[in-house]
C-alpha cells in the first residue's frame, strides 16, 4: 500500500504545477511566442520522451485491436491535440484566473460523457450541480475582463477555454479503459504521437517564426517548465496518483488548483480577484462539488450488520 504522503506529495505538486502555468505562460505568450508554438514545443517534447521511455519500460507491449486502436487514437485527439491546443490559444485571450476556474467543469462533463457513453445514471444531484457549474461558468464567459483585455477577445478566449474543459473531459472517460489495459507508457507514447500529428502542423509555423535569440534566460526556464513539468512530470504523477487516490480526495484537489492558481496570478500581478469572479467560482465549485459526490448506496431491508466506513 501506497504512503499517504507520498500520494498526497504527487497530488499536491501536480495542481501546483498547474497552478503556476496560468501565469507562467502569460510571460511568454504573446510576446516571445505564440500559444501554438509553445503547444508544439511540449507535444514534440513528450512524444519523444514517451516514445524513447516506452521502449526500455514496456518493449513489446502494443496496443492491439481495432477497438482500442480507434480509442488511443480517439484519446490523441481529445486529450492531447484539441485540449492543448485550445487551452493555451484560450490563455493567450483571457485572464489566468478565468482559465482556471473554468478548467474545474471538467467533472461536470466527466459526468455526461459517462451517462451518454457508459449509460452511467444522472441523480436529482447531479442534475443541480451540472446547471449551477453551468451558469457559474456561463457567467464566467460573459463577464467583462478585468485586466484592460478587450472584450471580445476575452470571450473567444474563455471560450476556447470552454471546449479545452470540454475535450479533457471526454479524454478523461475515453482513456480510462486503456490505462487499465496497458501500461502507462505505452497509452501515453502512443497518444502523444497522436497529439503531434494534429498539433505540429498547426503550430509549427508560430514556433519557427519565434525570435529565440532575444529569449532572456528566464523565458528559456519557463519555457523548459512548460515541456518537462507541466507536460512530462504532471502526466506521469497524475497517472501514478490516479491508481491510489479516492474520489473524495481527488475532488479535494479539483478545488486546490485554482485556488493557488488565483493566489500564484494575484502574487505575481497577472490578474485581480472581483466580487463577480468570487460568486462565479462559487457556482462552479458547488456544481462541481454536487456532480462529485458519490450518492448514498441504498441499504439492505435487513442488513445482518453495519458495515465499519473506510478511510479515504
Amino acid at each position: 500500500m501506497v504512503s499517504k504522503f507520498r500520494l498526497h506529495t504527487a497530488l499536491f505538486l501536480v495542481s501546483l504545477i498547474y497552478a503556476a502555468t496560468y501565469s507562467l505562460a502569460k510571460d511568454i505568450m504573446p510576446h516571445y511566442m505564440q500559444p501554438l508554438g509553445i503547444v508544439t514545443l511540449r507535444i514534440v517534447g513528450a512524444a519523444l520522451f514517451f516514445g524513447i521511455l516506452k521502449q526500455f519500460v514496456a518493449p513489446q507491449e502494443r496496443i492491439s485491436g481495432r477497438a482500442d486502436n480507434l480509442r488511443a487514437i480517439l484519446s490523441g485527439v481529445l486529450g492531447i491535440g484539441l485540449n492543448q491546443l485550445s487551452f493555451f490559444a484560450g490563455l493567450n485571450l483571457s485572464t489566468p484566473i478565468n482559465a482556471s476556474l473554468l478548467q474545474t467543469i471538467s467533472p461536470i462533463v466527466v459526468v455526461l460523457a459517462s451517462a451518454l457513453l457508459l449509460k452511467d445514471r444522472i441523480t436529482l444531484p447531479k442534475v443541480v450541480g451540472i446547471c449551477l457549474g453551468a451558469a457559474g461558468a456561463a457567467a464566467l464567459i460573459l463577464s467583462r475582463p478585468s485586466s484592460g483585455a478587450v472584450p471580445q477577445a476575452a470571450l473567444l478566449g474563455n471560450l476556447f477555454l470552454l471546449v479545452n474543459a470540454t475535450v479533457f473531459g471526454l479524454y478523461l472517460v475515453v482513456v480510462a479503459p486503456l490505462m487499465r489495459t496497458y501500461h502507462a507508457f505505452t497509452v501515453l507514447a502512443r497518444i502523444f504521437l497522436v497529439g503531434a500529428v494534429i498539433a505540429v502542423p498547426a503550430g509549427l509555423p508560430q514556433a519557427i517564426r519565434a525570435n529565440y535569440s532575444s529569449f532572456p534566460l528566464y523565458i528559456w526556464a519557463e519555457i523548459g517548465y512548460m515541456v518537462f513539468f507541466l507536460t512530462i512530470l504532471a502526466y506521469l504523477l497524475n497517472n501514478w496518483a490516479l491508481k491510489y487516490a479516492t474520489p473524495s480526495l481527488l475532488g479535494v484537489y479539483i478545488y486546490l488548483q485554482p485556488v493557488l492558481a488565483v493566489l500564484i496570478a494575484v502574487a505575481t500581478g497577472k490578474d485581480t480577484l472581483t466580487w463577480d469572479k468570487a460568486w462565479q467560482a462559487a457556482l462552479i465549485f458547488v456544481g462541481v462539488w454536487l456532480v462529485s459526490k458519490k450518492p448514498k448506496p441504498v441499504p439492505a431491508a435487513n442488513p445482518p450488520f453495519a458495515p465499519a466506513p473506510t478511510p479515504d
